[in-house]
């Protein structure tokens, strides 16, 4: 499905998530990175590490 929302190649999605350190394109990591952002994915980077978080739900406040 990630591939699919990404618009890359499921080869190209396996060598991204391959523990072998194999290469891929810079376009290819941005395309799966928006998707992910697209689903509620929030990556986060600090002084204390890296992470994620998922957010879920609109972010827009109903009309009172």
């Amino acid at each position: 499905m990630l591939a699919d929302k990404a618009l890359v190649a499921l080869t190209a999605l396996k060598r991204l998530e391959s523990e072998s350190d194999l290469s891929v394109r810079e376009d290819t990591r941005h395309q799966v990175v928006k998707a992910l952002e697209a689903a509620g994915i929030v990556f986060l980077d600090s002084d204390r590490g890296q992470g994620l978080m998922l957010v879920r739900g609109s972010q827009e406040t109903s009309p009172q």
